[in-house]
């Protein structure tokens, strides 16, 4: 079995058990201990189980639906050196809005924790994680979206249209020179339209798989001074026509790179 269709495996247990036992999965997937606290370790770090005594239980802390993502697994090292490489390009700015998805996810774990900094989010996972630091956070409120756990609606637009921020940083299920920056959902391509539209400038984090691609909702065209943060995995014919239209990109894992 997969390291990954393992993990997969661990989170439908903890989905359906609430807890799981470090010796019971190890008999089933005859592996050793140490290999599931491994994964069990690899899970919690990007953001899918907290471990509990020494790590012999784990407890799901997001949407099952997102857990079940083995596209989110597999590329969840990509997301968090993205969101690494992201949140060092914020270090400056005093307030923050900041979409929905994994990649966001990681983003917000690597904020520096500061009392000046305010982010405003349509994410609850966000909105969570960072409720417990140094940092305000205000959450955008309104309808919540099943799988992305993301806020949207009028009172979401509403919540947007109280802020200016000196950064919208948002995912994308799409990002290219053709499409610009696409979703799947209407609903998330309008709170993140609105929130660039709010802001003075744009950061795009996306994992390599997403550029080139081009989803059916649009948010907005790419160009001249907008950021995208992403990973080496991304085609490099793409970033080319990308920086050829002005957009500043940032390979992670990489040397940092302009137009």
């Amino acid at each position: 079995m997969l390291a990954v269709d393992r993990r997969h495996h661990i989170l439908e247990r903890v989905a359906d058990q609430q807890t799981i036992e470090v010796n019971d999965l190890a008999r089933e997937l005859r592996v050793s201990e140490m290999t599931i606290r491994r994964d069990i370790h690899r899970l919690e770090r990007d953001g899918f189980v907290r471990r509990t005594y020494g790590g012999a239980t784990a407890h799901l802390t997001r949407a099952v639906e997102l857990a079940f993502n083995a596209r989110a697994l597999q590329h969840a090292a990509a997301k968090r050196r993205i969101g690494m490489a992201a949140a060092r390009l914020v270090e400056d700015a005093s307030t923050l809005f900041v979409g929905v998805g994994t990649t966001a996810e990681h983003f917000a774990r690597f904020l520096s924790a500061r009392r000046n900094l305010l982010v405003v989010t349509a994410s609850l996972p966000i909105a969570s994680l960072l409720g417990t630091r140094s940092i305000r956070s205000v959450v955008l409120g309104g309808e919540v979206l099943r799988e992305e756990l993301g806020c949207s609606g009028p009172i979401a637009l509403a919540t947007v249209g109280r802020y200016h921020a000196d950064v919208a940083v948002v995912g994308a299920a799409g990002v290219s020179a053709r499409g610009g920056i696409t979703e799947l959902e209407d609903d998330v391509a309008e709170v993140n339209r609105v929130m660039m539209e709010r802001s003075d400038s744009v950061m795009v984090i996306a994992d390599g798989s997403k550029l080139g691609s081009v989803a059916r909702a649009s948010v907005a065209s790419i160009g001249s001074g907008q950021t995208i943060v992403t990973d080496e995995s991304a085609k490099p014919a793409e970033l080319d026509r990308l920086r050829e239209l002005g957009v500043r990109v940032v390979v992670a894992g990489a040397e940092e790179t302009g137009s």
